[in-house]
């Protein structure tokens, strides 16, 4: 059955979610692993790289997949500022491909707050004030378009930066706990998310009507603020370095609340995560 493996999802979501496959698009990748890991009956998407809309559909017919998680993307903000060619076949055409193909399936589609990168507020913004303004996140909020024309019940999950210990992938988490790494961080408001977390609400997401969803953790404080405060902690003697703030890409995520959709806030979910693998032993 696909069920958490962690007890945090309730036994309801748990029964709703009974006897789903799952088909998971950037298996290998940082989040996808992890859903991999934490969620039970999953599948493994090939890489979707060139394949056409026919070779797609027979992909999810061959999955017998009941939902599809949508991970697979080139997010590296410069590396699609580069190659916005590469990064419309990655982020927009392959998944309005799944949308068309998955006509049965459940499909959940990881977005970003890049498309906040260009509001002219300071925020915390809601859904509706996406106002994107490098390529990423322009192909990313044209994504969710496409995708929720063709198929009006799919989940977009807004994502903030996401951290995991055990990955050999750069992170806010790893940046905290690398001695020889200078940090550097202006008064940003920006949620971090625990990728644990993320695990754990996918049973609830599932259940999610179609739409778009700012998802993470919230935050009162700046990049800055919680750096200081996570290095005090850990009793480390390293300094954060102020630089000048970037833009803002702080997200109100009331509506996934209200739908029962739950994270620690930003530093919370950090120190939930250091104890989690043993990081913050004897620290308060």
């Amino acid at each position: 059955s696909t069920l958490m493996r962690s007890s945090a999802a309730s036994d309801v979501y748990k029964r709703q979610s009974d006897n789903m496959k799952i088909l998971i698009t950037g298996a290998h990748g940082f989040v996808g692993n992890r859903l991999m890991q934490d969620l039970d009956d999953t599948v493994a998407a090939p890489s979707m790289r060139g394949m056409s809309e026919e070779q797609i559909r027979n992909m999810i017919e061959k999955s017998r997949a009941d939902v599809i998680i949508h991970t697979a993307a080139i997010s590296d903000v410069g590396t699609c500022e580069k190659d916005p060619g590469a990064s419309y076949e990655a982020n927009v055409r392959l998944p309005l491909f799944l949308a068309k193909a998955a006509k049965e399936q459940k499909m959940i589609c990881f977005s970003s707050d890049q498309v906040y990168r260009g509001c002219a507020g300071e925020g915390p913004y809601k859904e509706e004030d996406a106002s994107p303004c490098n390529v990423y996140g322009r192909h990313k909020l044209e994504m969710e378009q496409q995708v929720l024309d063709v198929k009006p019940d799919a989940v977009m999950l807004r994502a903030e930066w996401m951290y995991d210990y055990p990955t050999k992938r750069s992170n806010y988490l790893r940046m905290l706990l690398n001695e020889k790494q200078v940090l550097t961080f202006g008064k940003q408001y920006r949620g971090i998310t625990y990728l644990r977390e993320v695990a754990e609400n996918m049973p609830k997401i599932f259940m999610l009507p179609g739409g778009v969803y700012n998802f993470g953790s919230e935050t009162k404080q700046t990049m800055y603020d919680i750096t200081c405060e996570m290095l005090h902690f850990l009793k480390s003697d390293r300094k954060s370095e102020e630089v000048p703030p970037a833009h803002n890409l702080w997200m109100d995520c009331t509506k996934a609340k209200e739908r029962g959709i739950l994270f620690s806030d930003a530093k919370e979910g950090l120190k939930r995560c250091l104890k989690d693998y043993h990081l913050a032993k004897d620290r308060e």
